[in-house]
C-alpha cells in the first residue's frame, strides 16, 4: 500500500428528508456548512474542517449515487456515526443540544469510567454517538469492555 503525506478526507453522504430542518438541527448544535459545496438539494456540513464532512442530501440528490434501495432510518440502523468531545463534560452539552433541538436519545448514557459517551437520533432517524475518553486510555489502549 502506497504511503501519502496529505490529508486524507472524509465525506459521509446521508439522505435526509428537508435539508433546510436538518441544517438547522446542526446548526444549533454548533456545526458550519461549507457554503461551496451546498446547494438547494445538499449541505456539506463540516465535521471537522479540512478533514471530515456530512454530505446531507435530500432524497432526489441522494438517488444520484447510488441504484440500491435507500433505507429508512427509522426503521433499521446502518451505521452509527461516532465523534468525539473534548471532555464528558462536552459530550453532555452536545448531547443535551441534540435533545433540545428535537433529537431522541438512542440508548442510555455509558460511562466505563476512560471512555463516556452519549447517543441520539437526528431528525431523520440516523444514529449519532458523541464520545470522550480519557487522553491515557487513548495512548494505551483501552481496557476490555467484554
Amino acid at each position: 500500500m502506497a504511503t501519502t503525506t496529505a490529508t486524507r478526507m472524509t465525506f459521509i453522504n446521508l439522505p435526509v428528508r428537508n435539508l433546510a430542518a436538518t441544517r438547522a438541527f446542526f446548526e444549533r448544535l454548533g456545526f458550519a456548512f461549507d457554503e461551496r459545496f451546498s446547494d438547494a438539494r445538499v449541505g456539506c456540513m463540516m465535521i471537522q474542517e479540512g478533514a471530515t464532512y456530512a454530505m446531507l442530501h435530500e432524497p432526489d440528490s441522494f438517488r444520484r449515487f447510488t441504484d440500491r434501495p435507500i433505507h429508512d432510518p427509522t426503521q433499521a440502523t446502518a451505521l452509527m456515526l461516532a465523534i468525539s468531545a473534548e471532555s464528558r463534560e462536552a459530550v453532555d452539552a452536545l448531547a443535551d443540544a441534540a435533545e433540545a433541538a428535537g433529537a431522541k436519545p438512542a440508548t442510555p448514557p455509558q460511562d466505563y469510567g476512560f471512555m463516556y459517551y452519549r447517543t441520539f437520533y437526528d431528525l431523520d432517524g440516523h444514529h449519532w454517538e458523541v464520545i470522550w475518553m480519557d487522553p491515557r486510555a487513548a495512548e494505551q489502549g483501552p481496557p476490555d469492555m467484554g
